[in-house]
Parts: C-alpha cells; sequence; structure tokens
C-alpha cells in the first residue's frame, strides 16, 4: 500500500438486490453510461458537418449510427472491465478516483461475474454489428469496414495477449476509436464523401478524447504496473503525463487554429477554441500522485471530461453558424 492508496469506492450494494428491474438497471450501469457522451457527441459533429457544409443528412441513417457507435462503446467498456479483471488490474486497484478509474467494480464486488461480463461484451457487440447490418443494406458495405474498425479497436485494446493498452499505443487507439472514427465515419454515412474539413474537425476531439484516457491512467500507474498494463502513463510518469496532456492539448488547439484559417469554422469560434486550450492546460498542471494533490487531480478528471463535451458542443454549434454567417 502506497501513501495514495485507499479503500477504493464503487457501485452500491442495492444493485445487489433481486428482480428483473435492478438487473436491468444493474446491466446498463456495467456499461458505464456516462462515459457514452465520447462516442455519442463525435458522431453528432460529423453528422452535423455532412448536413451544413456537404448539404447531407438522412434522420434513419443518423440513428443508426447513435444506436451502432452506443453499443460497440458499451460493448467495449464492459470488455475492459474484462481484460483488466484477467489481468488484475482492477482488483489490485486501491488507488482509484471512482467513478472515473479503475473499471466499473462490478466483477470485483460481485455484483456481476466475469464471465457474465464477458456474454454481456459480446452480446452488445452482435447487437451493434446487427445495427450495422441495416446501415449496409443501405450504404454498402464500406459501413462493414467502418465498424470492423472501431469494434477490433475497443476489443484489442484489452483483450489480453494483443492488449494495445499495456503496448502504448492504447491512447492512440482511443483518439481513432472515438475521435476521427466517428466524426468522419458519420460525415461519410451521410454523404458519401470524408472532405478535408471533415478530417481537421476530427483532430480536435480525437485529442480531447485521447486526454480524458490518459488523465484517467494516472491514478490507476501502480495497479497498472504490477498488472503489466504499460499504458502511456506508466510507460513516462507523472512528469511525461503531463507533457503529453499539454501535448494533446497543443494538437486540438493548432487544428482548430487551422480550421478557421482554412474557414471551415467562422472565426468567432477562437475565442471558445483559446479557452478550451487554456482550460487543458490548466488540467495538466492537476495531474498528480501526491496525496494531497489527489482533489485537484479529480477536478482535472472532471475538466478534462468536461472539455471533451463542451468542445465537441461548440464545434457543432460553429459548424451550424456557417449556414448563416
Amino acid at each position: 500500500m502506497t501513501a495514495m492508496s485507499r479503500q477504493p469506492d464503487g457501485p452500491p450494494a442495492i444493485l445487489a438486490g433481486p428482480g428483473f428491474s435492478t438487473a436491468l438497471k444493474r446491466t446498463f450501469l456495467a456499461t458505464r453510461p456516462a462515459f457514452f457522451t465520447a462516442s455519442v457527441l463525435p458522431v453528432l459533429v460529423g453528422t452535423v458537418w455532412s448536413a451544413v457544409a456537404l448539404g447531407h443528412f438522412d434522420a434513419w441513417l443518423f440513428t443508426l449510427a447513435l444506436a451502432a457507435t452506443g453499443l460497440a462503446h458499451a460493448a467495449t467498456n464492459v470488455y475492459n472491465d474484462v481484460g483488466d479483471d484477467v489481468i488484475g488490474a482492477d482488483a489490485a486497484n486501491s488507488a482509484r478516483i471512482y467513478p472515473y478509474t479503475g473499471g466499473s467494480r462490478f466483477i470485483q464486488s460481485g455484483l456481476i461475474s466475469r464471465t457474465d461480463m464477458a456474454r454481456l461484451a459480446f452480446g452488445l457487440a452482435v447487437a451493434a454489428l446487427a445495427v450495422g447490418a441495416l446501415m449496409i443494406w443501405q450504404r454498402g458495405p464500406g459501413v462493414l469496414m467502418l465498424g470492423l474498425i472501431g469494434l477490433g479497436l475497443g476489443f484489442l485494446y484489452s483483450m489480453p495477449g494483443p492488449q494495445l493498452s499495456a503496448r502504448g499505443v492504447g491512447e492512440a487507439a482511443v483518439a481513432i476509436g472515438l475521435g476521427m472514427l466517428p466524426v468522419m465515419g458519420a460525415s461519410w454515412l451521410q454523404s458519401s464523401r470524408i472532405d478535408a474539413g471533415a478530417a481537421l474537425v476530427s483532430l480536435p476531439v480525437s485529442a480531447w478524447v485521447a486526454a480524458i484516457l490518459l488523465i484517467n491512467e494516472v491514478p490507476d500507474m501502480e495497479s497498472d504496473a504490477r498488472a503489466g498494463k504499460r499504458t502511456l502513463v506508466v510507460r513516462w510518469g507523472v512528469g511525461g503525463a503531463r507533457a503529453i496532456y499539454i501535448g494533446l492539448t497543443t494538437l486540438a488547439a493548432a487544428a482548430t487554429a487551422a480550421a478557421i484559417v482554412m474557414r471551415y469554422l467562422p472565426t468567432w469560434y477562437a475565442v471558445p477554441g483559446a479557452i478550451f486550450a487554456i482550460l487543458g492546460i490548466r488540467a495538466a498542471f492537476g495531474i498528480s500522485l501526491q496525496p494531497a494533490d489527489r482533489p485537484r487531480l479529480k477536478k482535472s478528471i472532471e475538466l478534462t471530461l468536461a472539455i471533451h463535451a463542451l468542445g465537441c458542443i461548440g464545434l457543432i454549434a460553429a459548424i451550424v453558424s456557417r449556414r448563416f454567417f
């Protein structure tokens, strides 16, 4: 036990109760729905880009894209708990900051067995592919490729063996799977095109979601290291994590500036873009493993989540404003 270690929080014991409604709630919360904004908002960004910049919008395809993306995200969240339990990363994690880091704790608390969590993950993946099949019927086999890339990155991130999260590339996989892929994929789904504007707008989204993963890895650093899960934070330490976070913030700001200069985004978005960059730097300096800095680290995690959510909403507003200005 280190100076930062403590008894972790976890899901409420009431979820262990009998009854169908309790089981349904338990299953739903095991997917960590609070993080679904990380996949839903990028789909919105890409769809709005297609509607405004490219003149294409199909409400049915948009609904299917949201459903497939949400199911795929839920599947990878659940499977992440399975993979981390197999290697012992979550069981040994007493320094986590609940509910942001260290997994859902549903397996460790005995609410759902590892086997049942694995079945839930694969069931959700099958459901995502089933929704994808409807899109294939309307948009062709390219949808299948996008879906398999997204699910593949999500499962390989946690799967013992390949386990991208342990090889220093998990953060990049998340940036692609929850940033570039849903933004550009949603735009392509609507318009059959991926233009330079959609690609450039996807970069801040990718940087923001990678920052979420990176800062969430900080409290878990010691337990991840013991389990052989060599994330970027494990490899580079707290100082390295802070530098990488600042780099991601700089990337988001630079991509935003480039999109404004190239007139993909309106000039007024320079103000919120600068604010998000300043907030990102502030969050970066909250990265610490010192016990006295733990509340500050938690606030930095929450700030990082807010930057992603508000940043995506800001991008949507900026893209929509192109129609009027």
